[in-house]
């Protein structure tokens, strides 16, 4: 006799409705675990869990289930809202903003920025975090920080810049493969038709920034927000007076760091250095 189905609970949230909305389809369609798995190119398991909610949907599933039950975007945007729900509430704020933003400067004390991180530096960095954290945990999070990059690839008007301590590219997450890895990403960026890159070295002593991660966004209205980061909080300020002294501040840290070329430069000579 064949075990019953788990009971799906698809009010619990969106990750929820995608796994009971693919069941309803699968059924329909009169198809087996193991052969919708052969279609999308997945394994039972893996499909089974993401039915059950037990893992997040893998990116690329939700377009192939659209085009396997001919559900127009359905599933795709399911897995848009599953994905926002990863992140705390001050994030998703900042998520939003960031989408709007045709102009984003940001400022790095410690950490990679979440939109210039590798796969494998952002899994590593997770890990880190969260030494109890479970691995469908950790891929989720990776999951939607992937995402996040996506949607501004999507923006090639956008204006993109960075100024990273030089403790940003000097701390290793994962060993030497991986930051050499995340260091060339670093390279490529330093300067092109809508990335600058800059590093502020260890000579430029200390500076205001130094509490945590700064963000800056000037929407698609010209409106100009901050995003200050700290550990697991983040706040929003979107009043003129916060934005501009930040935005002051941002511009005093770019005339002390090395430009983009002498950046690259560092760069090249850290990634050299690992062993």
């Amino acid at each position: 006799m064949p075990a019953r189905p788990n009971e799906l609970t698809p009010d619990r949230s969106a990750r929820h409705l995608f796994g009971a909305r693919l069941r309803r389809h699968r059924e329909q369609a009169g198809l087996s675990l193991e052969k919708l798995a052969l279609i999308v190119k997945s394994s039972r398991s893996n499909l089974s869990r993401v039915e059950n909610a037990e893992i997040m949907p893998p990116p690329e599933l939700p377009a192939l289930l659209d085009a396997e039950f001919d559900t127009d975007d359905l599933f795709q945007d399911l897995y848009l809202l599953a994905v926002k729900e990863l992140h705390p509430e001050p994030f998703k704020r900042r998520m939003a903003l960031e989408a709007r933003a045709r102009r984003i400067r940001e400022v790095a004390v410690q950490i990679i920025p979440g939109l210039l991180q590798t796969e494998q530096y952002a899994r590593e960095q997770f890990k880190v975090h969260d030494l109890r954290a479970a691995p469908e945990r950790v891929e989720e999070l990776v999951t939607a920080r992937m995402h996040r990059q996506a949607i501004l690839r999507g923006k090639p008007d956008a204006d993109l810049a960075w100024i990273l301590d030089e403790a940003v590219i000097r701390r290793g997450f994962g060993g030497p493969e991986v930051m050499r890895v995340q260091l060339e990403r670093l390279i490529a960026l330093t300067c092109t038709p809508t990335t600058t890159l800059q590093v502020l070295p260890f000579s430029a002593g200390g500076y205001a920034l130094m509490g945590g991660a700064l963000t800056l966004l000037t929407l698609d209205d010209g409106e100009e927000v901050a995003f200050e980061e700290a550990i697991t909080t983040g706040t929003m300020l979107e009043d003129r007076a916060s934005a501009d002294r930040h935005r002051r501040s941002y511009d005093l840290l770019s005339a002390c760091a090395l430009s983009p070329d002498d950046s690259a430069r560092l760069i090249t000579s850290v990634m050299e250095d690992l062993q």
